[in-house]
């Protein structure tokens, strides 16, 4: 146990680290002059990931509430709370990825051309908001019905995490919580399957193009298509984790279990996604190599 905790300790380390020095390339970029769309959603992106990571497992958040003597019940509520606000995020911000990055690519004879100006225009006042403030309410009931585990048998409570349990609720609030949840992650989830596929089509399209205009190097080098293959990459990676992770929680809940080993992959499966983020997003962002690079020369 004491050698699995230390292996959450370095994959949550390694997750925060590299966000955070994602976090502060963006935010340089976004004070230093006028942002890209993109990089305004990516940094938002970084941030949720770098908060998924500290209340993922309850690692890193259990020692600082244990130092300042916080009671379990309060913890739990924060803890949990909080995570799952920030995995709606993360689904809903990845797939806004995905949906700008489409319409952005999009050729200029297609109908998604046509929202380009628009989505620009919306997309700080509205679109942002609406997410926060969805996902804030969304995962509301957990204050109320989430709490420190304890061993009383009266209680028909459903333990989530170690210290942690869920209590009964209303079969019709838990219904109605589990279908709206559901149908947000399964609508986003085929939002990001149409948009990827859509970009996999351009991107083919484009390739032709260029074979029979013998500029196959030029569009290696274009800015957007390494961009598209990056958000290709996370969005095609976040799907597969999002249906292990749906798959095993379903089992647990279906079971009404709590199995260490469950629990354990769930933990990894929660922060993969974040932690592989950072590091796609920085092998493949040109601007940050060329730091990274001024700042080794500058080393030597």
């Amino acid at each position: 146990m004491f050698s699995l905790e230390n292996v959450f300790y370095f994959q949550a380390g390694l997750g925060v680290l590299a966000n955070m020095f994602l976090l502060v390339f963006y935010i340089f970029i976004i004070l230093g002059h006028k942002p890209k769309l993109i990089d305004l959603i990516s940094c938002q992106l970084t941030f949720v990931h770098i908060v998924m990571i500290l209340t993922g497992g309850n690692i890193m958040l259990t020692d600082i509430f244990e130092s300042l003597n916080v009671k379990n019940d309060i913890k739990c509520k924060v803890t949990l709370y909080t995570n799952r606000v920030m995995r709606g995020l993360s689904i809903c911000i990845t797939c806004l990825l995905s949906v700008f990055q489409a319409v952005t690519i999009s050729p200029s004879t297609s109908l998604l051309a046509k929202f380009k100006h628009k989505l620009r225009k919306h997309m700080m006042n509205a679109s942002f908001f609406y997410i926060w403030s969805f996902n804030f309410a969304l995962s509301s009931n957990l204050i109320f019905y989430v709490g420190g585990f304890t061993n009383v048998s009266e209680i028909k409570q459903m333990k989530i995490t170690k210290s942690c349990s869920l209590f009964p609720m209303n079969y019709i609030i838990r219904g109605m919580i589990v279908t709206v949840t559901t149908s947000r992650d399964v609508f986003l989830v085929g939002i990001m399957l149409i948009t990827s596929t859509y970009m996999v089509i351009i991107l083919c399209r484009h390739q032709r193009q260029c074979k029979h205009l013998h500029r196959i190097s030029h569009l290696s080098a274009s800015p957007e298509k390494r961009a598209t293959q990056t958000i290709l990459l996370l969005v095609v990676f976040f799907v597969v984790l999002y249906l292990m992770d749906f798959i095993i929680s379903s089992i647990s809940i279906l079971l009404r279990i709590y199995n260490p080993v469950i629990l354990t992959i769930q933990k990894f499966l929660m922060n993969a996604y974040p932690i592989v983020t950072p590091l796609v997003q920085i092998s493949s962002d040109k601007r940050i190599i060329n730091v990274l690079k001024t700042l080794q020369s500058k080393w030597h």
